[in-house]
């Protein structure tokens, strides 16, 4: 990561989706039109998505609560994912019949999650998760 990116002054939300990020090992860091960017894949169907080394979507990715805040999710890393637009809609409770298909929805994302997952110090990015994790507004 850059010295030049102040993390101080980045958003909660922009600090939470490079957080997720830093321990989705999907994502790799690569330069794009000479910009440090972070490549890697919707946690439902793989799509190609990228974020910005500030937190900023460059596209379609969205941060997804895995457990819903509706169903008693949090802020946490663990439970937040990193979506493309259209899949984060299709999760919506209002798309969902009876609760049983988001039940399995949420089982399954939990267990993707799981498996995605990295230590943010290997890609250096140790401090980045800290912060967010201190941050709780919006």
């Amino acid at each position: 990561m850059p010295e030049t990116v102040d993390w101080g002054s980045m958003s909660a939300k922009h600090l939470r989706m490079l957080a997720v990020v830093a321990t989705d090992r999907t994502f790799e860091a690569t330069m794009l039109d000479g910009r440090r960017m972070w490549v890697g894949k919707c946690i439902h169907c793989n799509a190609k998505l990228v974020v910005d080394e500030t937190g900023r979507a460059a596209g379609e990715a969205t941060l997804e609560h895995v457990l819903p805040e509706t169903r008693g999710g949090d802020n946490s890393i663990a439970n937040l994912a990193i979506a493309c637009a259209r899949c984060n809609r299709q999760k919506s409770p209002h798309d969902v019949r009876g609760g049983v298909k988001l039940d399995e929805m949420m089982a399954r994302l939990l267990a993707r999650r799981a498996e995605r997952w990295r230590e943010p110090s290997e890609v250096g990015l140790a401090a980045v998760v800290e912060r967010a994790m201190q941050r709780d507004d919006d």
